[in-house]
């Protein structure tokens, strides 16, 4: 059964169908509510039963000096309050992004607006704070896009921080002792450096750094990252990379160049980018020309661009289980599925998040019980989305059909 284009499912609506979505929780923190406060990340725990939300602002304002919170809701707990959080951490700028910890359930990665890094432990209510990068000269200096923990090379159950800012520097940072969150290494965005293969708009003059405002690592190769940009283009780097980057920013530690290709842009900010767990060549970009690209590692045109909202889109994920299926957040209120074995051109479901059409900015498919989606809002917001079997329960030629999509476009 195919639903027509553009149907919308409401919050909590029941109906039996086998494209069903419907919504368990709806979950808000007032008091950040009632600071206009919005949404600006999702993440789910080790467990998968823990979801934890960033408030801050994603519009345009100084908001380094605005009391935010990081909440985050047991949804396993007998007797969850959807206005009482588990869990609320008091933070003093506003908070951009979060990242649940690989295997420690309860420590949790956020980066703020003000540039700064913390890790909070949620199990620790009246000291939650573990780590923080403080105010040095290496700490970013623009608003923390995104987090990420990566496994430590030689330790695999070791975990370094990595953070991306738009003043174009890629950081990893591990904790010490006395509560510091260390620089181990850095990278800088230099426009010099970028590989010149797309034509890209020629920067003002004396503007060198690249804004980064996403980052996704590859599922195949841990080296590996595509950067969304402020410039619209993604890029391929490598934290391989040896070259030094050409700049004049402070640093403890030497910063590198990492961009080894340059894939050609958006209209737009990039605002949001997703590797393939199913593919070592393809991903997804998301920005504010309201297009998803789909790209492959070897080529710099997009395999194909979907136009999804004629305003911006702020966040793109791949599912962890079904290999032709990814979500997308949009400017006018919606999360949208699309399942490319059905259509590569319409969203399969599109849900209504917001009622007043305000914008969706972040949603996680969650890994461990994967019929659950969870989405933030501009109204401060989290719904947490039940999938049918239908988005979770993997085709019989899935795999070889998202392999044909790399390689017959790729030629």
């Amino acid at each position: 059964m195919r639903l027509p284009a553009g149907w919308l499912w409401g919050s909590g609506l029941r109906t039996v169908c086998p494209l069903q979505v419907t919504c368990l929780h709806t979950l808000g923190y007032p008091p950040a509510q009632g600071q206009g406060l919005h949404v600006t990340s999702v993440s789910w725990n080790t467990t998968g039963s823990v979801v934890a939300c960033a408030y801050g602002r994603l519009d345009d304002g100084d908001w380094s000096t605005l009391k935010s919170f990081v909440c985050a809701w047991n949804l396993d707990r007998r007797g969850l309050s959807p206005r009482q959080p588990s869990a609320v951490v008091e933070v003093p700028s506003a908070v951009m992004c979060l990242a649940f910890h690989p295997t420690q359930p309860s420590h949790v990665a956020g980066g703020l607006y003000s540039g700064e890094v913390l890790v909070w432990d949620l199990s620790r209510p009246e000291d939650p704070l573990l780590w923080c990068t403080g105010l040095t000269d290496d700490t970013h200096t623009d608003p923390v896009y995104q987090v990420v923990w990566l496994p430590e090379p030689r330790h695999s159950h070791h975990f370094r921080v990595l953070s991306v800012a738009t003043d174009g520097k890629v950081l990893l940072w591990q904790g010490v002792g006395a509560g510091q969150l260390q620089l181990t290494e850095g990278f800088a965005l230099v426009v010099q450096q970028l590989p010149r293969n797309t034509k890209l708009k020629k920067p003002p003059r004396g503007e060198t750094e690249v804004g980064t405002t996403a980052v996704a690592f590859s599922s195949f190769d841990p080296s590996l990252f595509v950067l969304g940009t402020e410039g619209g283009f993604p890029l391929k780097c490598s934290l391989a990379a040896e070259e030094a980057a050409l700049t004049r920013m402070p640093s403890s530690v030497p910063l590198r160049a990492p961009a080894q290709f340059t894939f050609s842009p958006h209209g737009g900010p990039v605002y949001s980018v997703s590797c393939s767990p199913f593919h070592r060549n393809l991903f997804l970009s998301a920005g504010t020309d309201g297009h998803v690209h789909l790209y492959s590692m070897l080529q710099a045109q997009p395999l194909t661009s979907l136009r999804l909202s004629p305003k911006y889109l702020f966040a793109v994920r791949w599912s962890p289980v079904r290999p032709l299926v990814f979500a997308a957040a949009s400017g006018e209120g919606d999360v949208q599925l699309f399942d490319l074995q059905k259509s590569s051109q319409k969203p399969t479901v599109s849900i209504k998040q917001t009622q007043d059409g305000s914008p969706v900015y972040c949603l996680e498919f969650n890994r461990q019980q994967t019929q659950l989606l969870a989405a933030g809002d501009a109204q401060g917001t989290v719904k947490v989305w039940q999938l049918s079997s239908e988005f979770t329960e993997q085709g019989p030629r899935e795999t070889e059909d998202l392999e044909q999509l790399a390689e017959e476009v790729a030629t």
